[in-house]
């Protein structure tokens, strides 16, 4: 039987097994993938920290939620005298705090084993870095995990970790989550603490678990999501309790159009389409809707871009030759973008809201695939769609990249029964409400249309 997160702290409360156990036996499992590339630091002191929190339990001291669970750091999040690559060619530098969104898990008794890859600086969507080299997909070794948090997602499906730590500007934690066939929570903008996370563009950042199981995301998501009044963009609202599986026939579920009606990996578009068909099938509600959120030409990256840009400019310009080909294309793109097409960007990313906000008003959730494809050979730019060749970042962003326009919340979850890597659904609900999504989450689940990853892979043994 695989031991999801939750599992795993229960076992550790009850002394069925102990912490050490578990990180010892996480950092085997770690050791026996390295042909997958997942890891660019494998942390030593782990077990000391895992021997600690045993010695509390047998004090009698609580060991918080996550009790002994094992889990990732996706390596642009500091921690506190560790290297900080950022996937990038420049020398890490050594942080003398850790982020909040380590420690808030830290503080719930889980216990990280290791830092892992991504593509560099987070500006991306495939985790091939050309200083690291790929990650490579668990599912199949040939494909990419997607990105940016590649590493984060691949632990999960290599059975090392049931959690693991990512960041979200443009479908960062929900692409590789799909691509590698787990589950990934994009918050609302605002949600929880960005200090202490390299920035890609701020007012799109975020920081988001990646998870066997809904459950086991909404664990992580519980610890993280709290306000951090230190963090400017961090915003004080109330955290819900866990959520109750929702029932599937109290569902009312919209699919957007034009949206929807892009080019595909073939299968994934047969299977969006048998997955909407089933959702009717067992109760939900799916109507097909009309919602103007398609990305004008060049107003979603010219968002990002502008911002990318401030973060990069004065080291680009420095020395462009320290940062890979692909990076460098997409940072002389973005240092040329203006100040007003910026403006007009954001005017775009206020409509857009007002019309995803308007629809959310009379649905739980907006239901489109993860993405249009699953399936990137690592080497290869380009992916076959029923529209013909398309660069691969087109089919891997165009459903994630306008949740971060919109600032709203995301959860992502693989389909039975689609094929390797599964076609992967993403909810798209109100802001501040992951409640009402993972609930949802936790009722596909429940229906066996979206079983949790652990069915697959073993984490707690």
């Amino acid at each position: 039987m695989a031991s999801s997160a939750l599992e795993i702290a229960a076992a550790v409360k009850a002394g069925t097994t102990s912490a050490s156990e578990q990180i010892e036996a996480a950092m085997a499992r770690a050791a026996a993938v390295v042909d997958l590339n997942i890891f660019t630091y494998h942390d030593a002191d782990a077990p000391r920290r895992a021997a600690a929190l045993d010695a509390a339990i047998d004090r009698g001291d609580d060991p918080g939620a996550l009790a002994g669970v094992p889990f990732v750091v996706k390596d642009l999040i500091d921690q506190a005298g560790l290297p900080n690559t950022c996937g990038a060619s420049f020398a890490p530098f050594i942080p003398a705090t850790t982020a909040p969104c380590v420690a808030a898990l830290e503080a719930a008794g889980a216990v990280a084993i290791g830092r892992v890859g991504l593509h560099e600086f987070a500006f991306g969507f495939s985790s091939e870095n050309p200083w690291f080299g790929p990650v490579h997909n668990p599912l199949d070794p040939r494909l990419a995990t997607g990105g940016s948090s590649g590493g984060s997602a691949a632990a999960i499906a290599a059975g090392v970790v049931p959690v693991a730590l990512g960041t979200d500007t443009g479908g960062s934690v929900r692409v590789p989550a799909a691509l590698c066939g787990i589950v990934g929570l994009k918050v609302t903008h605002g949600r929880g603490s960005l200090r202490g996370v390299y920035p890609l563009a701020p007012s799109l950042d975020t920081v988001g678990p990646l998870a066997a199981s809904v459950s086991d995301a909404e664990a992580a998501y519980l610890a993280i999501g709290r306000h951090d009044p230190a963090d400017r963009l961090s915003v004080d609202r109330p955290i819900d309790p866990p959520a109750e599986p929702a029932p599937l026939e109290s569902l009312r579920l919209a699919v957007p159009h034009p949206w929807v009606d892009t080019g595909y990996e073939p299968r994934i578009e047969d299977a969006f389409g048998v997955a909407v068909d089933r959702l009717a099938e067992l109760g939900a509600v799916v109507d097909h809707v009309t919602i103007e959120a398609a990305d004008p030409p060049g107003m979603g990256l010219a968002s990002a871009y502008f911002e990318a840009a401030a973060v990069h400019r004065a080291r680009y310009v420095a020395d462009p030759a320290a940062y890979g080909e692909d990076l460098q294309r997409r940072l002389r793109d973005a240092l040329a973008v203006t100040a007003e097409q910026y403006d007009a960007a954001l005017q775009w990313r206020r409509a857009l809201r007002t019309a995803l906000d308007a629809c959310l008003a009379r649905y739980d959730a907006v239901l489109t695939p993860t993405t249009a494809a699953v399936t990137k050979l690592i080497g290869g730019d380009e992916i076959e769609l029923t529209t013909g060749r398309r660069h691969y970042r087109a089919p891997l962003s165009h459903f994630t990249a306008l949740v971060n326009n919109a600032g709203l919340p995301a959860l992502t979850l693989p389909i039975a029964g689609t094929g390797t890597p599964p076609l992967s659904l993403q909810l798209i609900g109100p802001a501040w409400r992951e409640r009402r999504l993972l609930g949802i989450g936790k009722g596909l689940e429940n229906s066996g249309l979206a079983p949790p990853a652990i069915d697959r892979k073993s984490p707690g043994t």
